[in-house]
């Protein structure tokens, strides 16, 4: 069964390793569904129906976004407070859509990986920055997985360090 990956990225033009993960992507399109949010929801309106419709059609959920101010971008979040509602996502009544769904996060990460550690610059690593998203997808019993994150994009940008990204990726992407 194919993969649904979000796309969450206010500025995909301008990305350098998320826009090269969408490329790889889309070579393989009996594995990927590829749902950029941005592009579908220029105006940011949601079409919640659409988007619930569209997840209960998947078992794997990749949610691919670039981490910044230690948190995912606002839209992701809006998102996630308009799709997951009472009634579908979650209550007694719900029948919990995403229930068993293995769902996990894909970051491109801005500073090197030891700079989000204890004794690191920011002395929290990023399983405990995103533990709001375990929290929340183990809230409405899907599958939360671990993440994927790929250091260092403010310090290095050459086209190697980018490509050696993509194989990590897609890796992550099967083991899923």
């Amino acid at each position: 069964m194919k993969t649904l990956v979000m796309i969450i990225h206010p500025n995909i033009n301008e990305s350098i390793v998320n826009k090269r993960w969408i490329e790889e992507l889309k070579k393989y399109p009996e594995n990927y569904e590829i749902h950029q949010l941005h592009e579908k929801y220029p105006d940011e309106i949601i079409d919640v129906k659409e988007e619930q419709q569209l997840i209960e059609k998947y078992d794997k959920i990749v949610f691919q976004f670039p981490f910044y101010w230690f948190n995912c971008p606002p839209f992701f979040k809006k998102w996630l407070d308009e799709v997951l509602t009472y009634g579908w996502a979650y209550g007694k009544s719900s029948g919990y859509k995403l229930a068993g769904k293995r769902i996990a996060l894909a970051l491109s990460v801005g500073v090197d990986e030891k700079e989000y550690s204890t004794t690191g610059k920011y002395k929290y690593n990023l399983d405990q920055l995103t533990s709001p998203f375990e929290i929340t997808f183990n809230y409405i019993h899907a599958n939360y997985r671990p993440l994927f994150a790929y250091y260092g994009i403010e310090q290095n940008v050459s086209e190697e360090w980018v490509e050696r990204s993509v194989p990590l990726y897609l890796n992550f992407l099967e083991q899923l």
